[in-house]
């Protein structure tokens, strides 16, 4: 079958063991990546869920210091609500 001057069908069984390989590395890599975007994108929940969480205590504190105003310097060293501004005394 493999005879000296024909090379093409040990060439064409060389090409079909690389490419068979390579499609086989490339399904473990594929495997892997799936596996780490799902476990990336839990993550990504978990922060998302987080940020919320936080977002909506951030607003009941701003809504909580329209009745007591006591809670304001907590806020404003947060940044969540604006240090009150002095007026410029007017010459």
């Amino acid at each position: 079958m493999f005879s000296g001057k024909n090379l093409l069908p040990a060439t064409l069984t060389v090409l079909l063991f690389v490419s068979t390989v390579a499609c086989a590395a490339s399904a473990i890599f594929l495997v892997r990546g799936h596996s780490e975007l799902r476990s990336l994108q839990g993550q990504a929940a978990a922060i998302e869920n987080n940020r919320n969480l936080v977002r909506a205590l951030a607003n009941d504190a701003i809504e909580y210091s329209k009745r007591n105003p006591a809670i304001d310097p907590v806020l404003q060293s947060a940044g969540l609500k604006p240090a009150p501004t002095s007026p410029k005394a007017s010459k």
